[in-house]
């Protein structure tokens, strides 16, 4: 990535799609449950995998990496030694295929960054694989500045407000004053 690159912010469906993790331990495992949760069909492939791994019902292929491993897959995320992550940056660039290489930026093409979900508005916090700990902190700040009820209220206003507009022809340049003005009025009889 050049210097003046930034990185691109995207959402992922991993609904019924294909997520190749590689490494058995700790962070594997704590990246599982974040995938399966997108609703991703995983394969763990490790020689050794932690009891939750082995538990989580997902395939498992105990045994070293093979580039093969990420033919048909969507995004793999390596969580293995730096060694074995390069291999697997090196088999999904030929395949076109994102890699989040766990605490190992130069591997990745991917990072997975701090996430706030609160009643239906998903925020992400990157600080472009260079501190991830900070990324965290950030996350937790979020999580104590958007209160859940709060944002239940907004998303409920903003969708409703969306599909009156949609239905209306109402110009995408000109929703947000309205967006602005309709949640103001959540608060105007407090």
């Amino acid at each position: 990535m050049s210097a003046a690159a930034h990185l691109f912010p995207v959402f992922l469906k991993l609904a019924d799609r294909a997520v190749v993790i590689v490494g058995g331990g700790s962070d594997a495992t704590a990246k599982l449950s974040a995938v399966l949760d997108a609703g991703a069909r995983v394969t763990v492939v490790a020689p050794e995998v932690t009891p939750e791994i082995a538990g989580s019902g997902v395939t498992i292929h105990r045994r070293p990496f093979e580039a093969s491993d990420l033919d048909d897959a969507w995004l793999a995320v390596a969580a293995a030694p730096r060694a074995v992550n390069r291999a697997v940056a090196t088999a999904a660039e030929t395949r076109r295929v994102f890699v989040n290489a766990v605490d190992d930026p130069a591997n990745a093409s991917v990072y997975l960054g701090g996430v706030v979900r609160r009643g239906g508005v998903t925020v992400a916090i990157s600080t472009d694989g260079r501190a991830p700990a900070l990324a965290g902190l950030i996350r937790q700040a979020l999580e104590r500045l958007l209160p859940e009820e709060e944002v239940e209220r907004w998303m409920s206003v903003a969708r409703d407000q969306r599909a009156a507009w949609v239905a209306t022809g109402v110009p995408i340049d000109q929703r947000r004053p309205l967006l602005l003005r309709a949640l103001a009025g959540l608060y105007e009889d407090r």
